[in-house]
């Protein structure tokens, strides 16, 4: 059974940093690409940054420079460093790994940042 936990969301001021971390059981990052994807209130969920097997990444444009996604294979977790954030960042936060037969999910992580 595959499951995803975030963890490490919280409440920080604009310009602050916070480190998410997502652990996967029944599945290996390494083995599929992974990604962070947040949503608020009243729309869509939005790519955040992606990573895929050989380590090519992607950002959405207003986190470019600002965020980093990284894995640990051995731990089978996968991070996402947010420095300088913005109020504008505020939003639950979701770990997803894609396969070819099925999107899975964590059940997301609260980030508030308040200006």
């Amino acid at each position: 059974q595959v499951q995803l936990v975030e963890s490490g969301g919280g409440l920080v001021q604009a310009g602050g940093s916070l480190r998410l971390s997502c652990a996967a059981s029944g599945i290996a990052f390494s083995m599929h690409s992974s990604g962070w994807y947040r949503q608020t209130p009243g729309k869509q969920r939005e790519l955040v940054a992606q990573l895929n097997t050989i380590g090519t990444t992607n950002y959405a444009d207003s986190v470019k420079g600002r965020f980093t996604i990284s894995r640990d294979n051995a731990k089978n977790m996968m991070y996402l460093q947010m420095n300088s954030l913005k109020p504008e960042d505020t939003a639950v936060y979701y770990c997803n790994i894609g396969t070819v037969f099925n999107d899975y999910w964590g059940q997301g992580t609260q980030v508030t940042v308040s200006s």
